[in-house]
Formats: structure tokens, sequence, C-alpha cells
């Protein structure tokens, strides 16, 4: 059905081809898989068999793609519009538009089907994505994954013989991604049709693939085989296949199912973990670094701490700690966090990324009755920090709608918090009323003392930073050095502040390069420095990880503790149960515009079927959350004993 000979890409400009020595076949009827780091010629690849690359792409195509027997020298993207539906990175991009029933029955009007076919297969294709409350709906209301169903939409209802996706699970929730999935499948095993996609979370959508074409680095030619072939060398491969290599499982399992069906002897050696083994440095609620020492409170006696009190060191992370993942709409407050990930209130003297960058600390607001604590009289015991968030009762209508209903959430210095929820349920309309774009309808939303929605931006800049769910709405000069330049401007930092964070996050990347030529990773960390300028105190995220492979994801979570370390608030609106799980000392799950769970991390996706992240559901009851956890359990029951 696809064949590539001998296909070399080469953009304007550039000195190497971006895809080389792409020679395979992909037969009919079959879902294969396109995996790779960023940067391969991934997204290219998909291109050229749309015929997207070259004729709009422009550069130069050498060898033949030929698709369903059209060579794609010859046919241009109109003239295969017929055989292959193309679904990229940026479906809004691709609406043509402005309602979801229109979008769907565009392609169909475009190829001349006949109205009651067109209407059959509205109406089925409505059913299959789950769309049906949805079809009078502008496009332009719709949350970020609902609009990605209705891309997939409307490049099922033509039927063609090829599927082309590039990303196709990144906006949509768990649940969401697998009924997708289940419809590609169909699609697959019932009508025949050939799916090609590209996809970085493998740990959706491997285990559904007949075969896996992997572009294992820039330049290097396209390997194709089955998916247990290629997770064997693949240098990005799920968190379940990492846990088999980690415990010398064979074959290496590729489904949840499989790795359970192996995991009882790794069962039992973390059961007999000695105390202490399971400590994580990274999630959980008052959980402390690896570098906590160096501040003298997280130094004290844990029974001088809250949260460290409540645990029992021989348990797994999270395990037994905090409010119970069913309590819901409490005030949310973790009183283990202070500026530090230790919990004390005193910040880390350990050197965070913003610490070595520039020496400060992120701006606290001075309110009413703030002064210096300095003195010489007998110490007293530190006041706990100020929220630097705090929403109470919030309620948000759109048009006759309403999104949020009955919010109370807390937000402490250092703390980082992931609000997980399906599609729609409100995490980027509560994101909204935190930054001061949205107005709430009722109740009250306070940053560092302030009301965002009446509070001049200039002023609310230094206070808190949104990177929005697509960076490139942040961008909008024609160079990295621009960007940096105009942000420090608008934060009122001095000349190089933002250069010298772009310098840090994204070495190597010159001055002169257009926003639009950056990687989606590069894109969403120069966002992220351009956000950092104004050092603000709440950093809000929205669906951070779309469009990262799993190196830039692990680049992005150093940042982000490191951030949390120097004791920035992180709030990030995600669907990635793999970053929740590294990352997040607390998740808030959204459901129709409520919290119907607020607890430590561990608690809260362990008892969740469908937030809980893959070593989760393989080692469970266990609370363990990541490889690395296992990783670094094993190592200490392993080390000699002194």
């Amino acid at each position: 059905m696809i064949r590539f000979e001998q296909v070399s890409v080469t953009y304007t400009g550039a000195g190497r081809p971006c895809l080389q020595d792409a020679d395979f076949t992909l037969p009919e009827g079959e879902l294969t898989l396109l995996v790779g780091p960023s940067g391969v010629g991934k997204s290219t690849l998909l291109g050229a068999v749309s015929g997207l690359v070259p004729h709009f792409t422009g550069g130069v195509l050498r060898g033949r793609v030929t698709v369903a027997g059209r060579d794609t020298r010859t046919h241009r993207p109109r003239e295969l519009a017929d055989v292959v539906g193309t679904v990229g990175q940026d479906p809004p991009a691709h609406f043509v538009t402005d309602v979801v029933e229109d979008e769907l029955a565009y392609g169909m009007e475009s190829l001349g089907l006949a109205p009651p076919v067109m209407r059959r297969r509205v109406e089925e294709t409505l059913d299959l994505l789950g769309l049906g409350e949805l079809r009078d709906r502008p496009i332009a209301t719709l949350s970020g994954g609902q609009q990605q169903r209705v891309a997939i939409g409307s490049v099922l209802t033509p039927h063609p013989k090829v599927l082309v996706l590039d990303e196709p699970t990144s906006a949509l929730d768990p649940a969401a991604a697998e009924e997708v999935l289940a419809v590609l499948q169909r699609l697959v095993h019932d009508l025949g049709t050939t799916v090609l996609m590209a996809e970085h979370r493998l740990e959706r959508v491997v285990q559904y693939a007949d075969r896996v074409l992997l572009l294992p680095s820039p330049g290097a030619p396209p390997v194709l085989g089955t998916p247990a072939e290629i997770m064997a060398v693949s240098p990005v491969h799920p968190p379940v296949v990492a846990l088999g290599r980690l415990a010398g499982w064979s074959p290496l399992p590729l489904s949840i199912r499989d790795a359970r069906q192996l995991a009882a002897p790794l069962r039992t050696r973390l059961t007999t973990t000695p105390p202490g083994a399971a400590q994580a440095p990274t999630v959980g609620a008052g959980t402390p670094t690896a570098a906590a020492p160096q501040d003298p409170a997280a130094a004290a006696p844990a029974s001088t701490h809250p949260a460290a009190a409540a645990q029992d060191p021989a348990q797994p992370p999270g395990a037994g700690r905090g409010r119970a993942a069913g309590e819901a709409r409490g005030p949310g407050r973790s009183p283990g966090f202070g500026k530090g990930r230790g919990g004390g209130g005193a910040p880390r003297s350990g050197p965070g990324l913003l610490a070595r960058l520039r020496g400060r600390r992120p701006d606290p607001d001075p309110g009413p009755g703030s002064g210096s604590g300095s003195g010489s009289g007998p110490a007293t015991p530190a006041e706990p920090p100020a929220p630097a968030a705090t929403v109470r009762n919030l309620g948000v209508r759109r048009a006759r709608t309403e999104v949020l209903r009955g919010i109370t959430l807390t937000v402490s210095p250092g703390e980082t918090i992931a609000l997980m929820g399906r599609n729609g349920a409100g995490k980027s309309t509560l994101l909204a009323t935190l930054v001061g774009t949205l107005a709430p309808a009722t109740g009250e939303v306070t940053v560092a003392g302030r009301a965002p929605h009446r509070t001049p931006p200039a002023d609310m800049v230094r206070r808190v930073g949104l990177v929005p769910q697509e960076p490139r709405d942040l961008l909008y000069a024609d160079t990295v050095a621009a960007e940096c330049a105009a942000a420090d401007a608008d934060a009122g930092a001095a000349p190089g502040t933002c250069h010298g964070l772009v310098s840090a996050l994204l070495p190597g990347v010159p001055d002169d390069t257009h926003p639009r030529d950056l990687s989606e990773g590069q894109r969403l960390t120069l966002a992220l420095a351009l956000v950092l300028t104004g050092r603000p105190a709440l950093l809000l995220l929205d669906e951070p990880t779309r469009g990262l492979d799993y190196a830039a994801k692990a680049r992005l979570i150093g940042i982000l503790r490191d951030l949390a370390a120097d004791g920035h608030a992180i709030v990030l609106a995600t669907h990635d149960v793999e970053l929740a799980a590294e990352l997040a000392h607390r998740v808030v799950i959204l459901a129709g515009g409520e919290i119907v769970a607020d607890g430590p991390t561990a608690e809260v996706v362990v008892s969740s079927p469908a937030f809980a992240p893959q070593v989760a559901k393989v080692l469970a009851p266990g609370h363990w959350l990541t490889v690395s956890q296992v990783a670094a359990a094993l190592a200490r029951a392993e080390a000699p004993t002194p």
C-alpha cells in the first residue's frame, strides 16, 4: 500500500537531508507505529506519504514514494485526497469550517459524495468518537482534546484507504485515547484501512501496532520490524519496556497484562525492601529531596515535619500519606510544602536552576504588613509561607454553560500540582482564571494577594505566568533573539536576562533562528524561558508534554523540579499520567467542572484505573509509580549493609 524506494528529503538551506535512505514497504490493512527521538524526520516521512512533502513544504525529494499505486512526485496532495487522510500535530490549523458537524462533512463534500451517504457517515463518526453532544458546537469553543477528536473524525468520514496521523492522542485524556485507538484498530481489522501513526506516548499505542518503523537518529535509515523486535533496541520506549529491561524480563513486555504475568518475583523483592529504600526524592507531598540535608529546616528530625511524621519509611512512596484520594473539595492545602521541596518554611540553600542562572529567588509579593525577619533575638517558630494561590468556591460560566463550580484549592510555594480529568473537564479554564484571562462568575481567586482578573497584566507578570497548550501563541517575533528582547522589556528585566535562560535551557540554538523552525520541544522550552523571565512565583503549564519525546520530557521534568526547589509553585494541566507520576506532589482530578479527587499523587493515581501510570498497574497493589523509584529501591536493597 505504501512504498518508499531510497527516499531522501533535503529542505532548502539545510546542510544535510532531514530524511535519508528510507526504503521499506507497508502492506495494506496494518497499523504501523512510527517512532524515534524528536528531530529525526518523522513528520517529514508522514508528509511524504500525503504528498505535502515536497509539494507544500518545498525542498528536494529524491527517490520515489507510491501510495495505492500513485506516485507522490506526479500526484499533488489534492489528487491523493480520496486515498490518504492526514491529521497533523496542530489540528486547529486544518479546520476549514466553524461547527463540528460541518467539519465532519467538509471532506465528503469536496469529494462529491451523495447527501444521504454524507449524513450516515457523519452520524457514524459522531458515535464512534463520542462527539454526539458536540455536533452543533463552534469548534473554537472546544477543548484541545475535543478539537483533536474532531480533526480525526474529519478524515475518517471520507473513508480513505490510508490514514496518516501525527501525534493523534497527544491532547486526549486516557479514556478518549483508548476510544480513538479502538476505532483505528476496528478500521484496520474490519475495513482493511492502512494506518501510519507517529506517537511519542508509546505507553498508549505500542500494544496496538502490527509493525513499528524506527527512525533511530538524524540521517539514519528507518528500521522496520515487529513491536517486540524494535522495542528491544529502540532509544525511545514506554515505561513498561524500561521496567522489563531493569528486571531482566524476556521477552520484553509490551502491555500491562504481559508485564503483570512476569512481575511476581519483582513484587516480592520490592515487598522485602529494607525500610527507607523506597524513599523517592520527587513524588508525594512532603517528600524530601536528595539535597534536603543542605536545608536546615529539612535537616530537622522527621517528627517535627507534619508530612514526614505521617509516613512509614517502610512503605512505598506516597503510601498512607495525606488525605484519602476520594476526599474532594477541601481547601487542598498541603501543609508540608515550604519554599523547598523538603517542606520547611525556609528556601533550599542548594543552588536550583534559576539560582544558578540569576542568584535570586522568585519575587514574593510584599503584601500588607509584611516585613523582614532579621534580628538577633531567640529563634521563634517560622510561620508557614503565604500560599502562592488560593481559589475559594470558584464558579465560571461560558455563555449559558457552567464550566466550573465550587472549586476550592490552595497552592503552596514549592508545590507541584497536576490537574487531570477528561477533555472538557475545566482544566484549562481553571488555569485561565489563575492567570487572569477569565473572570470568576462566583467565588474568588487570589494570586500573591491579588485578584488576577482585576490586576493589570504588567503587574501580574512577576506573580504568575502561563505556558499555553500551543507555545507558538506566545511567539510572534522573527528570531529567538527578538523574542528574548521583547520578554526582557515586558517583564522589566535587565537586558540579557531571557537570553541567559534560553542559553541554559536551549544550548546550541542560534539567536537568528525563527521560532517556527524549532521543534515542538524547543518551542515549548523557549516559551517557558520567556515566561520565566518575569520570575513568576506561580507557573502554569497547559499540556506541556505535547510533541515531546521521552528525552525532552525528562529535560522538562528536571527544569520543573529545579523551579519547585527554588520556591516556585507549579500547576500543570495534563493528560500525561507518566509526567504526573514523575513530577507532581499532588493530583487534582476534575470532572464536570468539579473537583472529585485531591490528594498525594500515589494515593490518587493508584486508586484510578484511568490515571494510573504503567508501573503502578504492573506492581499493584504497591504504590510504585515510576521506573526510577523501582531502580532506586532495588539498588538500596542490593547494596551491602555497612
